[in-house]
C-alpha cells in the first residue's frame, strides 16, 4: 500500500491509512490529524517515520519518550516538519 499511495521510502513506518484523502503514515498523533483536517494544507499527508518510543501507541512505562517529528510530505517529494514532539 505504501508504494501504491506513494509514501516516500524514507518516511515508511508500520501503518498506512487514508483519512479524508490524506495519507497518514505511522504513529501520527491524533492532534496533528485533526489539525490537518481543519487546515487542509496542500500536502499528500503526514508521517512519523519508524516507531519512536513515546509516539501514540508506542508508550512504554518507565521509559522516557524519544523526540520525534511529524513530517508533512507532498506528492512531488517535498517534505517539511509539520510538528515537533520533545
Amino acid at each position: 500500500m505504501k508504494t501504491q499511495v506513494q509514501v516516500p521510502a524514507a518516511l515508511h513506518s508500520c501503518h498506512t491509512a487514508i483519512v479524508d484523502g490524506y495519507i497518514i503514515e505511522g504513529h501520527v498523533p491524533a492532534t496533528e490529524i485533526r489539525r490537518l483536517l481543519a487546515e487542509r494544507p496542500a500536502i499528500a499527508g503526514l508521517a512519523v517515520p519508524a516507531m519512536p518510543v513515546g509516539s501514540p501507541g508506542m508508550e512504554i512505562a518507565g521509559v522516557e519518550a524519544e523526540p520525534y517529528d511529524v513530517i508533512g510530505f507532498s506528492a512531488d517529494g517535498r517534505e517539511e516538519v509539520y510538528a515537533r514532539y520533545r
